[in-house]
């Protein structure tokens, strides 16, 4: 799973926004050469207290910024806590955790989407692979991307050439998270009977999309999260079931947002692919807020 490899987790000064994420994805920018990025990071900024419910008041402790930077994730983190220590047992503590980790510690559905940066890159350059083996067939595709050695081969064998091209192993957080998620992936095909480029259909393209995003979320939220939590040995005796838990719950997010944008990848360009990501991710955080919001009542 996405979550067997540890990335360390981020302190509570990380930005909820990378700062290169503007460089990387340029349809992020209007028309006039304007991030939306950075209007989310003001508006976060701006309403720190919407960020933290449970942050306590400190007389030293003068800057408007501070205590969200000090304690954007500690209520997330302690009803996550309680979550793993009741075995998977207190749904309404994993509730709390998932629906408040995207409203108040993310900022938000758009700005929890656009911290997963690298891993939006991955899914749009997956989704014109993938769209071009549906337009123009599998040795084709395959020629296109210099990878002629390949015809014939399975999707596994393809698969691990084609991350080099996705996502070449880079040395931030979020390049690890796209890359390990892209890696889980490849895992996965077997089990969901998905084997052959040449007979792909348009119900396992979407598969893919869905195992990855999945991926990619709970790789993000772990490492946010919960790795020290994962990592205690108290919790050893009962992490697996934790951690499928954790990542059914999150598949079933990315599946229903999935089914909201009924595509075909067929006519997507370039800029129309990576909007298309951006929609599916944010509408993938929303529905993990509002399931949250359910399980924790």
């Amino acid at each position: 799973m996405g979550t067997s490899s540890s990335f360390g987790g981020p302190k509570g000064s990380t930005p909820l926004v990378p700062s290169w994420l503007g460089n990387d994805l340029e349809s992020s920018h209007d028309d006039n050469g304007q991030s939306d990025v950075e209007g989310d990071q003001t508006s976060d900024s701006e309403n720190p207290s919407q960020n933290n419910d449970d942050s306590q008041s400190n007389d030293n402790q003068t800057e408007p910024g501070k205590e969200l930077e000090n304690n954007r994730y500690r209520q997330v983190r302690n009803n996550f806590t309680r979550f793993v220590k009741s075995g998977g047992s207190n749904k309404r503590a994993f509730g709390k955790a998932i629906s408040n980790y995207v409203s108040k510690a993310s900022g938000g559905s758009k700005t929890a989407s656009q911290r997963m940066g690298s891993s939006r890159v991955v899914t749009s350059a997956l989704v014109s692979f993938l769209q071009s083996v549906q337009s123009n067939g599998a040795e084709s595709t395959l020629r296109s991307y210099g990878l002629d050695n390949l015809i014939g081969h399975s999707i596994t064998d393809v698969f691990l050439e084609l991350m080099d091209f996705v996502c070449p192993d880079g040395g931030n957080l979020d390049e690890g998270i796209a890359r390990n998620a892209f890696v889980e992936t490849i895992a996965e095909l077997a089990e969901n009977e998905i084997s052959n480029l040449d007979t792909l259909t348009l119900e396992q393209i979407k598969s893919i999309i869905q195992i990855y995003a999945t991926h990619s979320i709970e790789a993000r939220l772990c490492n946010d999260i919960g790795t020290k939590i994962f990592i205690d040995s108290q919790n050893l005796s009962f992490i697996d079931k934790i951690q499928e838990q954790l990542h059914d719950f999150i598949a079933r997010g990315v599946s229903d947002a999935l089914q909201k944008f009924d595509t075909n990848f067929a006519d997507l360009t370039n800029t129309n692919t990576a909007q298309l990501v951006e929609e599916i991710y944010t509408e993938a955080f929303r529905i993990l807020q509002i399931l949250g919001d359910n399980e924790s009542n």
